[in-house]
């Protein structure tokens, strides 16, 4: 087995998994102002970027062969109907338009949940576990401490005509990951019905329960005020239930697929590949990220080796487009 394996040559020539900038979508975070490049603290070499900033990351991610951005937004103001979100001029509305302006070739994804744009921090409605009408529960949400729910049906009107905002502004693929129960299906019909049937979801089918999100949640100031999200997130023990979850999304009309995470989730990747036929896509989330930087930073793993290793692994298990925070770095090296 060793003579294929003998030079550098004939491990590429034999290899089995291969990446190229083409599987990466590249994260962005879009926030209020100009001129505005702020560090993440937890993420090193991640940053809010204002507008014109994430217009010049998107120049330089299309120059790298990277295909596409997914847009995460930081609004001016947050309420309890995620305005923010769903409104012509909201945050990832403008910055979308300025990129199909400047780099029209780049596909821009837009996540669309309503955690960063609700006071509270939850990606729904939210209303005390007691009987109150829909109304009150929007005026008066719970507060911490109280025995709270998350209004299904209610949210997925929020999730669509956040959808049809966010194309009506250039967004090319939609991409839900709130995990409310029948999304897609409403995001579909709202699309259809405003005009957008060619417009593709990218569905956040098996979106798990995790303690990886951590340094995302600083990123894009959202974690809850209250509670968790346990309730309408994945539990990570479950794979039969995730396969379940990701059908009912297909039957719904999904184009494309998503497990996230990724690396603590390469059984789920595998088997969803084995199941279902649509495009498969899989998030190094940000604590994946946050952890080999930090690593790295302190001398314990080779940053670089570790970076394409992961990025490898995730391949391997089946995911054809990877979003991950490394994308420009790892299409550097691939280049």
């Amino acid at each position: 087995m060793r003579r294929l394996r003998r030079t550098s040559t004939l491990r590429a020539m034999t290899r089995e998994t291969r990446l190229t900038p083409e599987n990466f979508v590249y994260p962005l975070f879009v926030c209020p102002g100009e001129g505005v490049r702020k560090p993440v603290g937890s993420m090193p070499g991640v940053f809010n970027l204002s507008v014109d900033e994430i217009v010049r990351e998107a120049k330089e991610t299309h120059a790298l062969g990277i295909p596409a951005v997914i847009l995460f937004g930081l609004p001016e103001r947050k309420d309890e109907a995620a305005t923010g979100a769903w409104e012509d001029n909201g945050i990832v509305q403008r910055a979308a338009r300025a990129i199909k302006k400047e780099v029209p070739e780049l596909l821009v994804v837009a996540d669309v949940c309503l955690c960063e744009y609700m006071s509270h921090g939850h990606c729904g409605i939210v209303k005390p576990a007691a009987p109150q009408s829909l109304g009150a529960a929007v005026a008066n949400p719970p507060v911490a401490g109280t025995e709270y729910e998350i209004v299904n049906d209610a949210t997925l009107e929020l999730l669509a005509r956040t959808s049809v905002s966010l194309a009506r502004a250039g967004v090319d693929i939609i991409a839900p990951s709130d995990m409310m129960d029948g999304r897609v299906a409403e995001i579909r019909k709202g699309l259809d019905t405003a005009g957008f049937e060619n417009t593709p979801i990218l569905a956040y089918a098996a979106k798990f329960a995790s303690a990886f999100y951590g340094p995302f949640r600083e990123a894009a100031d959202s974690a809850p005020q209250f509670g968790d999200r346990r309730s309408y997130q994945m539990d990570g023990a479950n794979l039969r239930e995730a396969l379940r979850e990701i059908a009912l999304d297909v039957e719904e009309g999904a184009d494309m697929i998503m497990v996230k995470p990724a690396m603590p989730y390469l059984d789920v990747i595998a088997a969803a590949r084995e199941r279902f036929d649509l495009p498969l896509a899989a998030y190094q989330v940000s604590g994946e990220y946050a952890m080999i930087e930090a690593a790295a930073r302190n001398n314990w793993i080779d940053r670089d080796r570790v970076m394409m290793e992961s990025l490898t692994s995730i391949r391997r298990a089946g995911a054809s487009i990877i979003l991950t925070y490394f994308a420009k770095d790892a299409a550097k090296m691939l280049a």
